[in-house]
């Protein structure tokens, strides 16, 4: 991507400062409990789930309902390193995960972790989804008392960590009488083609494939099918990240890797190093080189080509205001349908994947066909799926015919003439001269509203003076007199301020 930092601008408010300096220290009282800590709120918050207590070595949430001994169907089970909130802890509940395995702050979970999970006194079938390298452990052991049942599908996200005790764990379940495959997620789309083992990274788009495996446990399916169609969506699944900031590690200060004005393309969700670092940009320049390359045909990561269904997953990567995140998607989906040529079934915009307090958001494009689709609108209750994303997509504008004001109808039976008369030079001048200083002062403005108020009174003022300027090239000369009235009804809007200012 070229990048041109003249006259460049970025999302706004995307630059992280660390509360205090170093974020958690102030939060937090000892760095070494928050994954423990934050399991003990998660369970609190929501009654659907509880955790093992095998704390601190052994950190897993659970579905609430899976500890009958009646429950026969496949239990869809994810882990990795913590930061990644609400991944994967999020995602346990009915129609998704059945139980998520947590590490320390990116660190892959202990293979004593993963096999806790095996030891729960519940003969159900069973998915492992997890995080960096998504790898899909399935699992079949005979239960005492009990028919024979399939014990395990995982699924984690392509990391080295995740991967290697992830299969560690199916190994030593394997020597144990289990029945185990693995299903590696690996959606990254910045980096080259791999010529390595380690393949590329998981990322946001494994919590697509947490909704699907889940759905079709959900709905009874086989151990067999459920694995076969998470192994299919996962080929599917693109994602790229840009990261405007790194993130700090608990009890630890903010790096300052990534300089001001930077942005990094391809970020890690750990932090390790993206493809480039380059100027920070608009958000619609990102967003296109983004989308291209996650669908270049030349790397082909993805078997997506014009006239094809997809969804899209808008991440935030932490500390990305909702905002910014909808008008990312605002730019993705007219983008995706007329220069890519694809149809935008779903949107799914929010924070499913983050990195601590980073600053940015990623973008996952997913085919999809009628199958996969029914997997994704499926019901859970899985309290970090965002609610209301299913279902077809209606046309998002309506038009509105909006009523002219009595100065724009009088503006379209006049003309500006040529020249004005001395009185009207005069009032000309000076209404240039006025808003000419007003937008000088923007900075001044805004900073001395900060004080009272909200800061935005420079930033108004402008957008003022601006409309007026602008009007007075086109408006009759009998109505240069209104040209400031009129502008403060239509353009000027307002600045908020404390009752006591």
């Amino acid at each position: 991507m070229e990048v041109d930092s003249a006259g460049a601008i970025g999302l706004r408010g995307m630059v992280v400062v660390g509360v205090g300096g170093g974020g958690w220290v102030v939060v937090l009282g000892d760095a070494g409990d928050v994954v423990t800590e934050f399991i003990e709120g998660l369970v609190e918050t929501y009654p659907g789930l509880l955790c093992l207590d095998g704390f601190p070595e052994v950190k897993v949430v659970l579905r609430a309902d899976v500890s009958s001994s009646t429950y026969d169907k496949v239990a869809v089970v994810s882990g990795g390193g913590s930061g990644h909130e609400p991944a994967h802890a999020g995602f346990v509940g009915e129609g998704m995960l059945s139980a998520a395995i947590c590490g320390d702050v990116f660190a892959s979970p202990p293979v004593d972790s993963i096999l806790a999970v095996s030891s729960f006194p519940v003969p159900f079938l069973s998915t492992f989804v997890s995080l960096c390298l998504s790898k899909l452990i399935l699992n079949g052991k005979i239960f005492p008392g009990h028919p024979s049942c399939d014990w395990g599908q995982g699924l984690s996200p392509n990391c080295q960590g995740d991967r290697l005790n992830f299969g560690l764990a199916a190994e030593q379940a394997k020597s144990e009488g289990y029945n185990v495959e693995m299903v590696i997620v690996g959606d990254d789309c910045a980096l080259p083609s791999p010529r390595g083992i380690a393949g590329r990274r998981g990322l946001a788009g494994t919590v697509l494939v947490h909704k699907v495996a889940g759905a079709l446990a959900a709905a009874g399916c086989s151990l067999t099918e459920v694995t076969a169609e998470a192994r299919r969506a996962t080929g599917m699944i693109g994602t790229m990240g840009v990261a405007l900031s790194v993130c700090t590690l608990p009890g630890q200060a903010t790096s300052d890797r990534l300089g001001p004005g930077k942005m990094e393309l391809g970020l890690g969700i750990h932090g390790e190093p993206g493809a480039a670092v380059a100027d920070l940009q608009s958000v619609d320049v990102i967003v296109a080189h983004v989308l291209t390359q996650i669908l270049s045909l030349e790397t082909n990561y993805v078997p997506i080509t014009r006239g094809n269904n997809v969804v899209i997953m808008i991440n935030g990567l932490g500390c990305t205001p909702l905002m910014e995140l909808m008008i990312v998607a605002g730019k993705a989906v007219p983008r995706l349908q007329l220069e890519h040529g694809l149809a935008v079934d779903r949107v799914y915009t929010g924070s499913f994947m983050t990195s601590l307090d980073m600053a940015g958001f990623s973008i996952t494009v997913m085919k999809v066909d009628e199958a996969i689709l029914q997997c994704l609108d499926a019901p859970t209750k899985a309290p970090a799926w965002p609610v209301g994303g299913d279902g077809k997509r209606p046309p998002a504008k309506i038009p509105v015919p909006v009523p002219q004001s009595p100065f724009q109808r009088k503006a379209e039976f006049s003309t500006r003439p040529e020249q004005l008369n001395k009185q009207g030079l005069v009032l000309e001048a000076a209404i240039e001269a006025a808003a000419s200083e007003l937008i000088s002062l923007r900075d001044n403005l805004n900073e001395w509203d900060s004080k009272v108020g909200d800061g935005d009174c420079g930033t108004t003022m402008v957008r003022g003076a601006s409309a007026m300027l602008e009007d007075m090239k086109t408006l009759p000369p009998d109505g240069l007199e209104n040209v400031a009235a009129k502008t403060v009804v239509l353009d000027g809007g307002g600045s908020h301020r404390n009752k006591d200012e």
